[in-house]
């Protein structure tokens, strides 16, 4: 979750709102991190989900994911979680939790039932007073500008 959380202060830095994501192998392997970077893109799904699985499938030339652990400093919208099941990542460790589009635990539980093909297993709460002050610094320090 640290490698998640220093991902998400990158992200403070270029002006991203601070959510960082690393995803590590089975065989404890750091794959790939990711922070959001919806804005220096201009693409409204470059989430740091997103990023890093699309950075950890190039390195392992494969799509899937298997056995993966993603780390993350809140928890998966509906869309990254979409995602983390067609990557059909094993786990996902998350901080804060995320009372607006939070898409596992706060709402639609994504990955959770057997609905989809692909079953996650979520560990919720990690570090999430750090995870949730990033945010809520940044967002008190924009309201203020």
């Amino acid at each position: 979750m640290r490698v998640a959380i220093d991902a998400a202060l990158e992200a403070q830095k270029a002006g991203e709102v601070p959510i960082g994501a690393c995803i590590v192998s089975e065989n404890g392997d750091l794959l790939a991190t990711g922070y959001n970077r919806t804005i220096a893109d201009n693409d409204p799904t470059a989430h740091a989900e997103i990023v890093a699985i699309r950075d950890a499938a190039s390195k392992v030339e494969n799509y899937r994911l298997n056995g993966s652990t993603v780390y993350t400093t809140l928890e998966p919208c509906a869309m990254c979680a979409g995602a983390l099941v067609t990557a059909r990542v094993c786990r996902v460790v998350f901080g804060a939790h995320d009372v607006r589009f939070g898409g596992v635990h706060t709402h639609f539980g994504i990955g959770k039932g057997g609905e989809l093909n692909h079953r996650i297993e979520y560990l919720a709460g990690v570090l999430a007073a750090e995870c949730r002050e990033l945010l809520r610094s940044f967002f008190r320090a924009k309201r203020k500008s």
